[in-house]
């Protein structure tokens, strides 16, 4: 397993994203632990939760409190794994995502947090989301008090812009770790966010990192589009001898060191092989093959 900074902690270069042991098509409980302690197992450090990975109108927490029993039931040492949950956002009955960012919810919610993952601080707490019915500073400001209190140790932000970022930069300091947001093959409208976190060294964490690729299978129907676009993935993958998901994975981290993706997984296999694309480097032929596949409109 290879390694990269998160603030002035060491963490795994890939982590995990927990959310489908919790949401929609999740796994039972046996098969969640069992995928949890595989990527442990890998050397997996950085675990991604938050509050809201539950199922609709029910069960607040759920993912938060799978975590804790799944760090609690490892028979190896946990003291380098760090748990990143998240607060700001719900799950309507109708299986919807609510937004809520004043500073109220936010504290309270923290602590339930606290509370479910059963640790004395939380490592890292993310704003979920930016919410607009609340000043940005109101929420970030929330943060700042959470951690002069104790109760979170590292701040980060999730969905957010440039101008959302360098705002949560002025409030919170070198206590700003990270940020969150979607990027992956299919989706890259995050080049600026990343360019700025290279430049501030904060983390980039990609969710739903590995976007494009399971719509490119190149053994069952596919757009032509798709084809081109996300083709060179499964080639590169073929003449590596490794799965197509690992190379995006690689491809990722290698746009820039501050990069660490949490691609989630729901079975323990898929959990090793997403683990395994931390020591996978690709070549400047292979980067500029599949980066120039994604070009093509």
């Amino acid at each position: 397993m290879r390694y990269r900074t998160l603030g002035d902690l060491r963490v795994s270069a890939v982590g995990l994203g927990a959310m489908p042991l919790s949401i929609e098509g999740r796994p039972d409980e046996a098969r969640a632990l069992a995928t949890v302690h595989a990527a442990l197992d890998a050397g997996v450090t950085l675990l991604d939760t938050a509050d809201s990975y539950h199922l609709p109108g029910a069960e607040p927490g759920h993912n938060e409190l799978l975590v804790a029993r799944a760090l609690a039931a490892y028979g190896g040492d946990t003291a380098d794994v760090l748990v990143a949950t998240k607060g700001g956002r719900g799950r309507s009955a109708d299986g919807g995502w609510t937004v809520t960012g004043n500073a109220r919810h936010l504290k309270t919610a923290a602590e339930a947090s606290l509370k479910r993952l059963g640790v004395e601080a939380i490592g890292l707490y993310q704003l979920h989301k930016p919410d607009p019915a609340v000043p940005f500073e109101e929420s970030v400001g929330a943060l700042r008090e959470l951690l002069d209190e104790g109760t979170i140790r590292l701040a980060g932000v999730s969905n957010a812009d440039v101008g959302q970022i360098r705002a949560a930069r002025e409030i919170l300091g070198d206590r700003l770790v990270s940020v969150q947001n979607q990027y992956s093959p299919a989706v890259r409208d995050s080049e600026a966010e990343l360019a700025l976190c290279a430049e501030l060294g904060l983390a980039f964490l990609p969710w739903s990192p590995l976007g494009g690729i399971s719509r490119s299978s190149l053994d069952g129907p596919s757009r032509v589009g798709a084809l081109r676009r996300f083709g060179a993935f499964h080639d590169v993958a073929a003449q590596r001898g490794v799965s197509p998901q690992q190379v995006c994975l690689a491809w990722l981290s290698a746009k820039s060191p501050v990069v660490i993706p949490i691609p989630g997984a729901s079975r323990p296999e898929t959990v090793r092989d997403s683990a395994a694309a931390a020591d996978l480097v690709l070549d400047a032929a292979e980067l500029a093959r599949l980066d120039g596949a994604l070009s093509r409109p």
